[in-house]
């Protein structure tokens, strides 16, 4: 059903994303090539975050860890 519909449109959008991740990572045909292309109309997500992979932007990382004892696995996945 609808869930469905929803991981497929997920898993489409991370598909991409890694696409997109490829594209700007190959050097070796980036060498060779003046202008690459980098797909980001394949989806919604890498159109929103076209400027951030495409290194137009700054990027903030925000990370929240506690030091408390009961939150330690929690804080070191993050970490």
């Amino acid at each position: 059903g609808e869930r469905a519909r929803e991981g497929i449109k997920i898993n489409e959008g991370l598909l991409a994303l890694g696409n997109v991740i490829n594209a700007l990572a190959d050097e070796e045909r980036a060498a060779k090539e003046k202008k690459i292309h980098v797909p980001y109309r394949q989806s919604k997500l890498t159109r929103l975050l076209q400027d951030a992979l495409g290194g137009n932007s700054q990027t903030l990382f925000l990370a929240c860890i506690s030091p408390s004892d009961t939150n330690a696995s929690e804080t070191l996945s993050t970490l």
